[in-house]
C-alpha cells in the first residue's frame, strides 16, 4: 500500500482539493522550469530554491540551462565554471553538490534521474523535501513537497498550535495534506500550494476572503488565522569583525582558493580572518597572514568597509592595502593561490564581499588610466586652442596694418 492511499479524502476535502487546483489553473505562477520537459530543469530549480526567493532564481536558472543545457553539460564541466555560474546565488555547496550528483548520474545511472523520492535522497544534495519535489513536480509521484510555503498554508489548515518545523508537526502537516491530495495529480496539487502560500496566504495579514480553501479552514473559522504558523523565537544572529589584505605584486594582487568542505568552499577570496578579542584589526592581520601564506606584511591604508548578512552570521569586512615585508607566499590553508592582474579578477567565483573587494580594486585600477588619458587629452587639446587664440590675433593685426 502506498503512502498516498493509505489517507482516503473525505467529500468536503475533495471538494476543496477541487477549488483548489481550479484557482491554481486561473492563477499559477509563469516560472520557466515549471512544464519542462527534461526533469533535469526542475531538479536544478529545486536545488536554487532552497533558501532563496524565486524572484532572485529565476535570472540565474536561465542563464544556468543556457550554460548547461543537459546533465552530462554539467557533469563535464570544471567545478570553478559551475561555481561561476553560481556566484551570487549564495549557499556554494548547493552548486558542489549538483555538479557532483551530475558526475553521478551520468556515471551510473545513465545521464537519468531516479524516479523516487528514496533513490532521489541518494544524490549529493537532495534531502527529504527536494527528494519529494522533484518526484512529485517532475515525475508525477503522490508525494508533498513540505516547503514553507505549504507548512504555513497548512498549519492554518489545521490550526496548528506547534511550531511547524518541529517532527510532531510535520507528521500532523503530512498527514493533512495527504488527506486533499488528488491521486495522480500531486505536481499541480503542490505547485497549488506553493502558489497559494506565495500570494494568497502570506506570512502577514493572509488574504482570505479569496482564498480557494477558506470554507475548510480552520484557522480561518476560529479567527486564529494571524497567530499560524506559530513563530518560534529567532535566536540572536552574531557579528564577525574581519580583516582582509589587499597584498600587490608587479600589479598583481594575491588571492586564495578556500578548500571545498568548508564555508565557500571552492571560491576565491582575498586572504584574512576573523579578529579575535583584544586584537587590532591590523594584528589580526598579521596573524593571519603568517598562519595563512607563511609571510610577514606590513599593514598600510584601508581600501574599504564590506558588510554581509549570512544565514547564521553577520560579518563586516575591513580591507587593507599590505606589502609583503618577508617570506614567499605559500597556500598553507588555502588549496590555490594565484596572483592576479585586477582586470582578469572577474574570471574567479567569489563570494559576495571578495567580489565587493575586487570590484573596488578594479576602480582603483582604472581611475589612474582615466586620469591619464585625461592629462593626455588635455596637452593635445592645449597647443590648439593656443593656436585657434593666436590666428584672430593676428588677422585683427593684419587688418589694422591695411
Amino acid at each position: 500500500m502506498t503512502r498516498a492511499s493509505r489517507s482516503v479524502a473525505s467529500p468536503a476535502s475533495a471538494a476543496v482539493a477541487s477549488a483548489l487546483l481550479d484557482w491554481y489553473a486561473r492563477h499559477a505562477r509563469r516560472l520557466p522550469w515549471r512544464n519542462h520537459p527534461d526533469p533535469y530543469a526542475v531538479w536544478v530549480s529545486e536545488i536554487m530554491l532552497q533558501q532563496t526567493r524565486v524572484e532572485t532564481v529565476i535570472p540565474y536558472f536561465e542563464r544556468w540551462m543556457q550554460r548547461f543545457p543537459k546533465v552530462q553539460d554539467l557533469a563535464t564541466a570544471s567545478s570553478e565554471d559551475v561555481l561561476r555560474a553560481w556566484e551570487g546565488l549564495g549557499y556554494y555547496r548547493r552548486a558542489l553538490n549538483l555538479h557532483r550528483a551530475a558526475r553521478m548520474l551520468v556515471e551510473e545511472h545513465g545521464g537519468r534521474l531516479p524516479t523516487t523520492a528514496g533513490e532521489l535522497m541518494s544524490l549529493p544534495g537532495i534531502g527529504r523535501y527536494t527528494g519529494a519535489a522533484i518526484a512529485a513536480l517532475a515525475f508525477g509521484q503522490d508525494e508533498v513537497a513540505l516547503d514553507g510555503n505549504l507548512r504555513r498554508v497548512l498549519a492554518r489548515w489545521t490550526d496548528l498550535t506547534l511550531d511547524p518545523r518541529a517532527p510532531e508537526a510535520e507528521r500532523k502537516l503530512l498527514k493533512a495534506a495527504r488527506s486533499l491530495m488528488p491521486k495522480g495529480r500531486a505536481a499541480e496539487f503542490n505547485q497549488a500550494l506553493m502558489d497559494l502560500g506565495a500570494s494568497v496566504c502570506g506570512p502577514r495579514a493572509p488574504a482570505c476572503a479569496v482564498c480557494p480553501m477558506a470554507s475548510g479552514c480552520l484557522a480561518y473559522r476560529r479567527g486564529t488565522q494571524d497567530q499560524r504558523p506559530v513563530r518560534r523565537e529567532r535566536p540572536r544572529i552574531p557579528h564577525r569583525l574581519v580583516a582582509a589584505a589587499v597584498l600587490r605584486r608587479h600589479g598583481r594582487v594575491l588571492i586564495g582558493r578556500r578548500p571545498e568542505g568548508k564555508l565557500l568552499g571552492g571560491l576565491w577570496e582575498f586572504p584574512g580572518g576573523k579578529r579575535e578579542a583584544r586584537e587590532s584589526l591590523e594584528d589580526c592581520l598579521r596573524r593571519e597572514l603568517k598562519e595563512e601564506l607563511g609571510i610577514q606584511v606590513t599593514v598600510g591604508e584601508r581600501l574599504g568597509i564590506f558588510q554581509h548578512a549570512y544565514s547564521h552570521f553577520r560579518v563586516t569586512v575591513h580591507a587593507f592595502a599590505c606589502t609583503l615585508r618577508g617570506g614567499e607566499p605559500k597556500a598553507l590553508e588555502h588549496s590555490q593561490i594565484r596572483w592576479v592582474y585586477p582586470g582578469r579578477l572577474t574570471a574567479y567565483p567569489m563570494g559576495k564581499v571578495d567580489r565587493l573587494i575586487a570590484r573596488a580594486i578594479q576602480r582603483q585600477a582604472v581611475a589612474p588610466l582615466d586620469e591619464m588619458a585625461g592629462k593626455s587629452a588635455r596637452s593635445r587639446a592645449r597647443p590648439a586652442a593656443q593656436g585657434r587664440g593666436h590666428r584672430p590675433r593676428i588677422a585683427r593685426g593684419r587688418r589694422r596694418q591695411a
